[in-house]
């Protein structure tokens, strides 16, 4: 028994020295070092594997990250009654590439539709084969923080962006289009 712990250590520490040497042409800020010294040497070795795994991974667009390539028609060219299962297949694709879409209830179908279209499958982002999930904002498509304040923030949240940022409120409101997506795991949050 004494022996396995031994030898379990030891290969958990030439992985280590194996991740860090990896990591060295990649030698930038995206390494937290503070981050580091708090970390069981497994979490560590989870760590820089994560990160050799970002800095290793091609950018493409989302699209292309399936193959064949993931291009839905152009929402205007589809019926109104379509989209409903047009978009239920998106989605599902996006969540087997881990891509899960977070406050969309304000949105139609078809506008959810033409949020993926426009701004989720063409952006350029890094295809990581690890397990952790991609969340995509859906109400701060355009920065405007309007959105998230009216449908989604919470009292608390609300009080604390008037207070930082002196600026008058949007009412609150109940999202007009509540759906079920698929989430992410909590222990990847």
């Amino acid at each position: 028994m004494g022996t396995s712990f031994k030898s379990n250590e030891v290969d958990a520490q030439l992985r280590n020295l194996a991740l860090r040497d990896a990591l060295e042409p990649y030698n930038d800020d995206s390494v937290n070092k503070r981050l580091l010294s708090h970390l069981s040497l497994e979490a560590e070795n989870e760590y820089l594997y994560d990160i050799l795994e970002w800095e290793k991974a091609p950018l493409k667009p989302i699209y292309r990250w399936f193959n064949p390539p993931l291009c839905p028609p152009r929402p205007d060219r589809i019926r109104d009654e379509d989209v409903p299962g047009i978009l239920d297949c998106i989605l599902h694709k996006l969540f087997e590439k881990h891509i899960v879409l977070e406050f969309t209830d304000h949105l139609s179908d078809k506008e959810l539709y033409w949020v993926i279209w426009c701004n989720i499958l063409p952006c350029e982002a890094k295809m990581v084969y690890t397990q952790k999930y991609m969340s995509w904002d859906c109400a701060h498509i355009n920065g405007d923080p309007d959105i998230w304040l009216r449908y989604y923030a919470s009292p608390e949240e609300r009080e604390v962006w008037a207070e930082t940022y002196q600026l008058p409120l949007p009412p609150m409101e109940i999202p007009k289009y509540p759906r079920h997506l698929p989430e992410k795991p909590e222990m990847d949050v």
